[in-house]
């Protein structure tokens, strides 16, 4: 039988972590000084710039496609707003306009009119591999990408998640997702370099606007890239972007339990470089915090309904599976051909009963000495909830308490109380 009610001898306490924090004080001012430093090399003529935006929550990113937009019209550009995103949005004009309204990105926040068209171009070949690129992004004169240089949840390799990865897989609209992907089964992902090596070589690109981010998530750099050396300053940012990452610094978890899963989190709702899982045909991880089991407990406001990556879940919630848009959520883990992410794990009507079975499948007799940890999510990681087994690993590795150890409690609806602060509030 499953306990409802408190866990007794579980209790837990907040920690905070030291992340290394390097906020810049106005992203819009940096991304005019950037920008001013690159024209001083010269300029092309005039003419319409298709600027890429991504799906992704990344900091300030309304701020800076605004600034970007007006920076390019005082110069007499004409700028218009492409999504990037591959098959996200279900993979449909009207889904993808509503991921950027979603994130602040539209005609109204950035004075730039938004073109969502799904139709590609192929403009060759990279390793075999036709390379798709958005017809509408290709009717410009030039073509301007902004992007996060980060480490991917899914592959290691010299470049991963940035300006190379929207430039083939982004902006190769759905039909370019699902081959790239597919191709990279067995061609490695360094497929992605050599497509963005051809797109260069094919479109004109104006520039590229690399953001780094640091541990808290905050905006740290913002560097605009000449096409001639995007891929080699690229390899570059993904070094420094590691360095700044923030992760979870304890091990051998029993239970990881994740407030929030979305897209507007990660690429695959929540990021495996955190969570220490990771499972599809390009292979599988398992790596510190090493969880034996991960509970995730809602599906963020700014998903959209798209639920990709609950797969990597042992236990959720069915509130979390009411709110799932299985359409959007089945679209993008085909088109990322990764099915194995989109599936429905074991869900329960309640956080308690989710969490005992957690632990009971964990191995865990004596609640007392249950190694857990709980985020708000896998992009907020400056407090951290730490179960009292791990206190004196938790001290070791620089966590300061902040709060007395507390049995854990659930709600008379037989759920966890809010996160403190709650980013993803509704």
């Amino acid at each position: 039988m499953i306990p409802s009610g408190r866990l007794d001898g579980l209790s837990l306490a907040f920690f905070r972590q030291n992340l290394f924090t390097d906020p810049l004080e106005d992203p819009s001012g940096a991304v005019r000084r950037c920008l001013d430093d690159f024209a001083q090399k010269g300029l092309p003529p005039a003419g319409s710039v298709a600027l890429s935006v991504g799906s992704r929550n990344i900091a300030s990113l309304a701020p800076v496609v605004a600034a970007a937009c007006a920076w390019l019209k005082k110069r007499g550009f004409s700028p218009f707003i492409v999504p990037a995103m591959g098959s996200h949005g279900g993979g449909t004009p009207e889904g993808q306009a509503a991921v950027l309204a979603g994130l602040g990105v539209e005609e109204s926040a950035t004075g730039a009119p938004v073109r969502p068209g799904m139709e590609t171009v192929v403009l060759g070949e990279a390793c075999g591999v036709p390379v798709h690129f958005s017809a509408e992004a290709s009717r410009a004169d030039y073509v301007a990408v902004v992007n996060r240089v980060k480490p991917h949840t899914k592959f290691r390799a010299k470049v991963e998640s940035g300006l190379c990865k929207m430039l083939t897989v982004g902006l190769g609209k759905k039909a370019g997702a699902e081959i790239i992907h597919a191709a990279a089964l067995s061609r490695g992902f360094g497929l992605i370099e050599e497509a963005a090596g051809l797109v260069l070589e094919k479109v004109s690109v104006l520039f590229g606007l690399a953001l780094v981010e640091d541990g808290p998530g905050n905006l740290s750099l913002v560097e605009a890239l000449a096409p001639e050396g995007l891929i080699a300053r690229e390899k570059e940012l993904l070094v420094r972007a590691r360095e700044m990452m923030a992760g979870i610094p304890l091990d051998r978890l029993d239970v990881l339990v994740v407030d929030y899963l979305g897209k507007d989190i990660s690429g695959i709702g929540m990021d495996s470089n955190v969570t220490g899982r990771h499972r599809d045909l390009c292979g599988d991880f398992f790596s510190p915090p090493n969880p034996k089991r991960i509970f995730v407990r809602d599906l963020s406001p700014g998903s959209g309904g798209n639920a990709n990556g609950i797969g990597l879940a042992d236990f959720t919630t069915t509130r979390l599976v009411a709110a799932m848009d299985k359409e959007k959520t089945f679209v993008n883990s085909l088109a990322a051909i990764s099915p194995e992410k989109a599936a429905i794990p074991l869900h329960l009507d309640t956080d308690v009963r989710c969490l005992a079975a957690c632990l009971a499948t964990a191995g865990v007799t004596d609640p007392s000495a249950a190694r857990v940890v709980r985020i708000v999510s896998t992009a907020r990681l400056s407090t951290l909830q730490v179960s009292e087994a791990l206190e004196d690993e938790a001290t070791a590795a620089g966590l300061v308490r902040e709060t007395e150890w507390e049995p854990l409690a659930f709600g008379p609806d037989g759920n966890l109380p809010p996160w403190p602060g709650d980013p993803y509030a509704r």
